[in-house]
């Protein structure tokens, strides 16, 4: 099993940054790419960004260019660098970790972005 533990979310004001952090723990070997998701009040929730643990990224178009999505040294920890952020960027942010091939999708508590305008 997977555990993934998200930090870094807060209140901000339009146009400033936050970086939030995914730590995953369990059987991390077992995992082929980390994610972030968003969920918004009424709204689905959304592909932000992912990165696979061959390095491979994906975006959102709506965040391309604005937010980067990294991972630490021991591929553990996925890293989500928001800048210039919008009040629409306001969500909950979700960290998703998806097994290979599929075999399990596991998610964190989520963290909360506040963009005030």
């Amino acid at each position: 099993q997977v555990q993934l533990v998200e930090s870094g979310g807060g209140l901000v004001q339009a146009g400033g940054s936050l970086r939030l952090s995914c730590a995953a723990s369990g059987t991390t070997n077992s995992i082929y790419a980390i994610g972030w998701f968003r969920q918004a009040p009424g709204k689905q929730r959304e592909l932000v960004a992912t990165i696979s643990t061959a390095g491979n990224t994906n975006y959102a178009d709506s965040v391309k260019g604005r937010f980067t999505i990294s991972d630490g040294n021991d591929k553990n920890t996925v890293y989500l660098q928001m800048n210039s952020l919008k009040p629409e960027d306001t969500a909950v942010y979700y960290c998703n970790a998806r097994g290979f091939n599929r075999a399990y999708d596991a998610w964190g508590q989520g963290t909360q972005v506040t963009v005030s305008s």
